[in-house]
Parts: structure tokens; sequence; C-alpha cells
């Protein structure tokens, strides 16, 4: 039973009307995804292409190598 002063709380769910409105409002956020889904990709087809690959030949030359001052050739002894 229930106390002076206090309501009893409907125990079997949402009303009708509280489910449609639940339910109307899964189909619009299931529409917004779709439609934002559609713009996204979309945007992607849209995006500007890059030019053809171009490829660079270029021809090193050797450098030359100048002669030494001088060489020291050293001997190392293991005992």
């Amino acid at each position: 039973m229930s106390a002076p002063g206090q309501t009893r709380h409907n125990l079997r769910g949402p009303s009708g009307r509280g489910r449609i409105v639940r339910i109307l409002l899964a189909v619009a956020a299931a529409a917004l995804v779709f439609l934002l889904g559609i713009a996204f990709s979309r945007a992607l087809d849209e995006r500007p292409r890059t030019g053809e690959p171009v490829t660079t030949v270029q021809t090193l030359s050797p450098r030359t190598q100048e002669t030494p001052a001088s060489t020291v050739t050293e001997t190392v002894t293991q005992p």
C-alpha cells in the first residue's frame, strides 16, 4: 500500500506516446547519420586530384680527388 501523499509508479514501462517519441527520435538520428555519411563520401570524391607523377633524371659527375700531400705508413707490433 502507498503511504498518504505518495503516488504509485507505473511499472509497465513507458506509455504509448513515450514509445512513439523514442522511435521517432531513433529514426531521425539514423537518418542524420546516413546523411552525414553521404556528405562525407561526396566530399572525398570531390577533393582535388594530384597531377601525374613527375620523374626527374639527373646525372651526377664524380668529383676529382686531389693527391694527398704526404702518406704515412705505421706498423704496429703486438707482443
